[in-house]
């Protein structure tokens, strides 16, 4: 169904191919998988199936790529409406109409359709996707997740032959991923639509692939079994990791698979013998809570309205120094309404947001001065500070800083060195704290290049040096993750942890639960707006069957969240 031969891709000023010599084979009904690291040329590569490279990229394609026999050099994207199907990874981007259900139905709408068929088949996107409590919902105040799965429905209901999508889960809570993915394995085996598919989350996906495509930072792409191509690739999920660190052969896929081959790591962790009996005591649970710091910022009794829907209610909520939590929940629980609301400009129906022992305007205090030294200094009613919400913007940033769901939205100049002028001078910092901040966070992204030409995660540590030349006491961040590979999460986890070492406060809203267990010493999980779990990191991922990662769902019932968490358990060095 999708030939890929000898390709290479080069873009224009690029000073190397992006692609360089790819050969591909996916067969009707199957589902290929792409990996590899930010930058590595993914969404290049599906691009080129769906005629959008070069077409509307610009650049040079030389070799060939055919679907269904038709030659995407040859044809324009439109001439392949009827064959290929593209979701994004910016759903919001794609949308056309207003609605949910004439979303659904405007893709049919230009294929020609005939009505009655068009309702049936919008009933069944409703269905397969959970959407039909959601059909007459504007599109612009939908949760991003819940965007995604109309973006993907939209898609669904011109039943392509092939299905082309760039990190169709990255907005989704796990149970709505999973949801969507089975929707997808059940149109591969059951319908044989062909589905090629680039996800950095690959603990959701990599056990329903047929074929993996690995791609190099240099261009270069092994194609194969899922388990042959992810032993020797530059990527792999948590449950793959895990193998390689046990020995396991074949590789597990799937935690199911995983914890049948457990059983003798488990004994080894929980009772080890000979060198590892040393390391047993210490080190057999991560460690994941560091000693409560001094308030920072007490919210109580708040609630948010968005017309009709009640997206927060009631909740009560305290963000320590040196401390950072994740806020978890499925699609439309209230996370991002809570983060807007404890920042100061979005809506706030009741309750009280305050800040404690945080000063506001030019001669606030800097956060590092509330370090480990002065833990506990905050808290008595004479120390409370304002509400973030009566403040000015600019005085509202040196405060409580946050970093949206896109962190575009921040960023609207030409360059990175004028962006970070620009933070310096709205918050009142010396020249350099921005570009300083920038590097500390992703050393070497070059200040005459366009923000939009950044990868995800440079963008993402763009929007965060932005923020933080204001020295906020409080950092918020939206979804962070979206579009970072492992190796671009793990230098944002230790980021975070450097912004709680300082005496920051740091609340986080993720689905990626993985990145969760291995950055946050606390945990909350809202549903319905309201906060059904608050405590230790450990105890409430583990516990949740939901919110567990892959490493606690294969050795429970141990303790342990992470593959590095193993690893100490054993006494390895990294």
């Amino acid at each position: 169904m999708i030939r890929v031969e000898d390709v290479s891709v080069t873009y224009p000023a690029a000073a190397a191919p992006t692609l360089r010599g790819v050969d591909l084979a996916v067969a009707e009904g199957e589902l290929c998988l792409v990996v590899g690291p930010t930058g590595a040329g993914k969404s290049t590569l599906l691009g080129a199936a769906c005629g959008r490279v070069p077409h509307f990229t610009g650049g040079l394609l030389t070799g060939r790529v055919l679907v269904d026999g038709r030659d995407t050099a040859a044809h324009l994207p439109r001439d392949l409406a009827d064959v290929v199907g593209v979701v994004g990874q910016d759903p919001l981007a794609g949308f056309v109409t207003d609605t949910v259900e004439e979303e659904l139905a405007y893709g049919m709408e230009q294929l020609g359709v005939a009505p009655g068929l068009m309702r049936t088949r919008v009933e069944d996107a409703l269905d397969l996707l959970g959407l039909a409590a959601l059909r007459d919902r504007p599109l612009a105040t939908l949760s991003g997740g819940e965007q995604q799965r109309v973006a993907i429905g939209a898609v669904l209901t011109a039943q392509p032959r092939v299905l082309v999508l760039d990190e169709p889960t990255s907005a989704l809570d796990p149970t709505a991923a999973e949801e969507v993915l089975a929707a997808l394995a059940r149109l591969v085996h059951d319908l044989g639509v062909t589905v090629l598919l680039a996800e950095h989350r690959l603990e959701r996906v990599v056990q329903f692939a047929d074929q993996v495509v690995a791609l190099d930072t240099d261009g270069g792409a092994t194609a194969g079994d899922p388990a042959t191509v992810l032993a020797t690739a530059a990527v792999a999920p948590p449950v793959v990791e895990l193998g390689r660190l046990a020995g396991w052969e074949p590789l597990p896929l799937s935690v199911r698979d995983a914890r049948r081959a457990a059983g003798p790591l488990r004994e080894r962790l929980a009772t080890p013998s000979g060198p590892d009996r040393a390391h047993a005591p210490a080190r057999a649970q991560p460690v994941h809570a560091p000693a409560p710091g001094a308030p920072l910022l007490r919210a109580a009794g708040v609630h948010v309205r968005h017309g009709a829907v009640h997206a927060v209610r009631g909740v009560d909520l305290e963000l320590r120094a040196g401390e950072v939590v994740a806020l978890l929940g499925r699609n439309g629980a209230g996370k991002s309404s809570l983060l807007w609301a404890l920042q100061g400009q979005g809506p706030r129906g009741a309750g009280t947001v305050q800040l404690v022992g945080v000063a506001a305007g030019p001669g606030a205090r800097a956060p590092g001065a509330r370090g480990r030294g002065a833990r506990g200094r905050g808290g008595p009613d004479r120390d409370r500070g304002p509400d973030p919400a009566r403040l000015a913007p600019a005085e509202a940033r040196r405060c409580v800083a946050l970093v949206p769901q896109s962190p575009s939205d921040l960023l609207y100049l030409p360059t990175v060195a004028a962006e970070c002028a620009a933070a310096d001078a709205q918050a009142g910092a010396a020249p350099g704290t921005a570009a300083g901040a920038l590097e500390a966070l992703a050393p070497g992204v070059p200040a005459g290049r366009h923000p939009r030409d950044l990868s995800e995660g440079q963008r993402l540590a763009l929007a965060l040096a932005v923020q933080l030349a204001g020295d906020p006491a409080v950092v918020l961040l939206d979804e962070p993750t979206r579009g970072l590979d492992y190796a671009a999460k793990a230098a944002l986890s230790r980021a975070l942890g450097a912004l709680a070492a300082e005496g920051r406060a740091v609340l986080l809203a993720s689905h990626d639960v993985e990145f969760v267990a291995g950055c946050a010493h606390r945990t909350l999980v809202l549903a319905e707006g309201e906060v059904i779990a608050d405590g230790p990191a450990r105890d409430v991922l583990a516990g949740s069957a939901a919110f567990a990662p892959q490493v606690a769902k294969i050795l429970r019932p141990l303790p342990l969240l992470t593959v590095e968490d193993v690893r100490a358990g054993l006494g390895r060095r990294p």
